[in-house]
């Protein structure tokens, strides 16, 4: 589809998204919603609760109907310009159509639940208790489109100077409490041979590692008072390996009751280390993914950044749902387990998470089997389930036609249960693809992935 000769240039929206993003940041370290050591952290997950936030701000602002953004004027001779559906690029579409489907919501809540949910977006607890009811529903949204920018290239070309501009604010140069932004954008992904590249300014890379395993930090005072905590595995009894950081399991370890795995596109040795073990299972659950999902296939084909984070995201479910015993421990691709007790510490926070996001994943779809009976019993038609939901925006985003349809009919729960779950596991998506021992396989693995069903 041709652009309108209205249509605002993608470069335009991106330098107006990031003076704002600026302003956003910098009025939540204003309003203590952001303290300077989080801003100058490398936490993953400020790559989502940054572009919330500005979302929020900007909903704040709006002042039409339907909801439009004032795009800030290169000069003051200049007319205002409102990004609308009328001149919006097609790349921000879904974007600006999640957004403005919350703009109302967010402008109806009083000014104390307003707070409430600029909080909530950035982890902390609300003031007012109980919570309002559609304040989850809202976050989880704006998170989600969040999540959608944050995989965008230029977004994470240009971060760590929206982070410093934050900072700054308010310091004195050369203050002894300045502090620097430690954000460093991922590398860039490139497609195998065999894969179309996707190198316009629309193609949305996933976030990769920039850091050693051993780097990562440890879960910070902030994270643990998050308002959807890990649901903790109870923890194994049996005592660590003195090499913490290797899986050494016994032979007698090996779980029966677990299915074998497609092997991964690199063999592993049963002394790899904890991090290496972790990947395969997931990159053998990828490859179980793409052949199951032929339209996971045919998204490699013509947008392969998209299909990588997409896929990661589906076997990350799915290792979830089916390769976690009730101990918490990772049935992996040679069929033994890797225990917490066995996980090196810094690596422990994504294994908790993934138990977690198993232990939600079997709450909703008993949640999806009850409502599917008592549809039947009525003898009507059963509407899609919250799991075919979460697959659907794993796959094409929180704006994707469907999920359009059903919030429009008002087949969509207030609380938006089904956005915040897909958020999580995207989340835990973009915490693990930083990792560099998953950089590192990427191109090898999808040359061979690729290839599946072709």
């Amino acid at each position: 589809m041709s652009a309108s000769p209205n249509t605002l240039s993608e470069r335009y929206i991106q330098d107006s998204f990031h003076g704002y993003l600026k302003s956003s940041l910098t009025q939540a370290k204003a309003e203590r919603l952001l303290d300077a050591d989080v801003l100058s952290s490398a936490e993953s997950d400020l790559m989502i609760t940054g572009p919330a936030l500005c979302l929020y701000f900007a909903a704040l602002r709006c002042t039409t109907n339907p909801p439009s953004v004032p795009l800030p004027r290169s000069a003051k001779s200049d007319a205002p310009i409102e990004l609308s559906y009328e001149n919006c690029p097609s790349a921000f579409v879904a974007f600006l159509r999640v957004w403005a489907s919350t703009v109302p919501a967010i402008q109806n809540l009083v000014p104390e639940h307003q707070h409430d949910l600029a909080r909530v977006i950035c982890g902390l607890e609300p003031l007012s208790h109980p919570l309002h009811r559609s304040i989850s529903g809202i976050a989880a949204d704006l998170r989600a489109v969040a999540i959608e920018i944050s995989q965008r290239r230029s977004f994470q070309d240009r971060f760590a100077s929206d982070l410093q501009a934050a900072l700054d604010s308010g310091t004195a140069p050369g203050s002894p409490s300045a502090k620097k932004a430690s954000f460093v954008p991922p590398p860039s992904y490139d497609a195998s041979p065999s894969v179309s590249p996707r190198t316009s300014l629309d193609s949305r890379p996933p976030p990769s590692p920039r850091q050693s395993v051993q780097s990562i930090p440890p879960p910070s005072p902030r994270q643990s008072r998050r308002l959807s905590p890990p649901l903790h595995p109870r923890q194994s009894t049996r005592q660590p390996s003195p090499s913490p950081s290797h899986l050494s399991p016994p032979p007698s370890a090996t779980s029966s009751s677990f299915p074998r795995r497609s092997p991964s596109p690199i063999v592993l040795a049963p002394h790899s280390p904890a991090i290496e073990f972790i990947r395969e299972t997931l990159y053998a659950s990828l490859a179980d993914a793409l052949e199951r999902q032929p339209s996971l296939r045919a998204l490699l084909k013509h947008d392969s950044p998209r299909a990588y984070f997409a896929s990661v995201a589906y076997a990350i479910l799915d290792v979830a749902t089916t390769a976690i015993t009730p101990e918490g421990s990772v049935v992996g691709v040679l069929g033994t387990p890797l225990t917490l007790a066995d996980c090196p510490p810094e690596l422990r926070p994504f294994m908790i998470e993934l138990a977690a996001i198993g232990a939600q994943a079997k709450e909703i779809e008993d949640a999806d089997n009850d409502t599917a009976m008592q549809y039947a019993q009525r003898g009507e038609d059963i509407p899609p389930s919250k799991m075919e939901r979460v697959r659907k925006m794993l796959e094409e985003g929180v704006g994707y036609a469907d999920g359009r349809r059903e919030a429009e009919e008002g087949r969509r729960s207030v609380e938006g249960r089904a956005v915040a779950f897909t958020n999580r596991i995207n989340a835990l998506s973009l915490g693990m693809t930083r990792l560099r021992a998953f950089r590192d396989r990427q191109d090898e693995v999808f040359k061979v992935l690729a290839g599946i069903g072709a």
